[in-house]
């Protein structure tokens, strides 16, 4: 049986204080030796990917926490060409926060919409401070059933780890959700912690952080579906290829 590496473009300011930035080799490591899901992973600063064709040829987008990013533009910029390109998507922590930024402004036309760390004086804040700050906290997360996080996580209840100060303003759910992202994942209060849209290959963003899960030998499940998902879009051309008549 053929395999495929993916290229897996890690889109945030790499820093050696970020816990989750420090995680990804090991979870690329866990990936090819236990699921043999192998990923060529390249780091793309936020300043450098809203450049023309930044993430062209890669098979996967995974926007990494590290707030505020030294490019809102950068970030938002590689959210919009996943999301258009149907490139497979993950947004963790930060990268949630600027996966609704996109939505927001770029399908609901709400051009005020802002980010209260980014811009404290936003016309529109979509993303705000949270009531009780996240940062190094635990919680539960129940998943809407048949959902693609239900899907993912095999489960309809999870307990994952954070590690931030903001997040969805609930002001700002309907008009979202109307526009067709969906929010599949909540706190006990009822808080929204998952998005995902429907349609798409693979988008997902998740206020916790999936890659902070267990010691970093074993890929959370969200994770590894990113890469199952990189390996298929690297698939697809070869796939169509040989599905081709001959002579077409």
């Amino acid at each position: 049986m053929t395999s495929f590496t993916a290229r897996l473009a890690l889109v945030g300011d790499r820093s050696p204080s970020v816990r989750s930035h420090a995680r990804v080799p090991s979870l690329l490591d866990a990936l090819a030796e236990r699921e043999q899901l192998v990923l060529d992973a390249y780091w793309i600063p936020t300043e450098d990917a809203g450049a023309p064709d930044a993430l062209s040829g890669f098979d996967a987008v995974w926007l990494l926490p590290g707030s505020p990013y030294r490019s809102e533009h950068g970030a938002v910029a590689a959210v919009r060409a996943a999301r258009e390109g149907r490139i497979p998507f993950l947004g963790t922590c930060a990268g949630f926060q600027h996966a609704v930024l996109e939505y927001a402004r770029t399908v609901c036309g709400l051009a005020g919409a802002g980010h209260a760390e980014n811009d404290p004086a936003a016309p529109d804040p979509v993303i705000v401070p949270l009531a009780c700050s996240l940062v190094g906290h635990e919680g539960a997360v129940t998943v809407s059933p048949g959902s693609l996080a239900a899907t993912v996580l095999g489960a309809e209840r999870t307990v994952e780890r954070y590690h931030c100060s903001y997040g969805l303003d609930p002001a700002h759910l309907g008009v979202l959700a109307a526009h067709g992202l969906r929010f599949t994942g909540a706190d006990d209060t009822g808080d929204v912690r998952i998005a995902e849209l429907p349609g798409h290959p693979f988008f997902l963003a998740t206020l916790f952080q999936p890659e902070l899960a267990g010691d970093g030998t074993r890929a959370h499940p969200i994770v590894r579906a990113l890469a199952a998902a990189a390996v298929r879009h690297a698939a697809a051309p070869a796939v169509r290829h040989a599905a081709a008549p001959v002579g077409a």
